[in-house]
């Protein structure tokens, strides 16, 4: 299996912009898609971006395109997620997870997971 760690997250106003990273160890970095969901309190965890195992395809949630880019480092066993004009709602933990196959959009679809950092938007 892969291990997942996430990094990154923090408190910031909104209109900021952070930048999360997620390093991966044991099997083979681009056997998997890699993407990010988050959960609020209270609610679901919610699919937020991911993107493909070397041919850069990406697909985000309505709510993040145009302010969010997920990006990949093979070379380095990382992905990012980079976030931009962030608003309170984007307050959540967010998560990195894997996938085994296609291009997951759902929090069930993915097969590993980090253990999720805090993301805390103040208005």
């Amino acid at each position: 299996q892969v291990q997942l760690v996430e990094s990154g997250g923090g408190l910031v106003q909104a209109g900021g912009s952070l930048r999360l990273s997620c390093a991966a160890s044991g099997r083979t970095f681009t056997n998997y898609a890699m993407g990010w969901l988050r959960q609020a309190p209270g609610k679901e965890r919610e699919f937020v971006a991911v993107i493909g195992r070397s041919d850069g395809s990406t697909y985000y949630a309505d709510s993040v395109k145009g302010r969010f880019t997920i990006s990949r480092d093979n070379a380095k066993n990382t992905v990012y997620l980079q976030m931009n004009s962030l608003k309170p709602d984007d307050t959540a933990v967010y998560y990195c997870a894997g996938g085994l196959f296609g291009l997951p959009t759902r929090a069930d679809l993915f097969d590993y997971w980090g253990q999720g950092t805090q993301v805390t938007v103040s208005s």
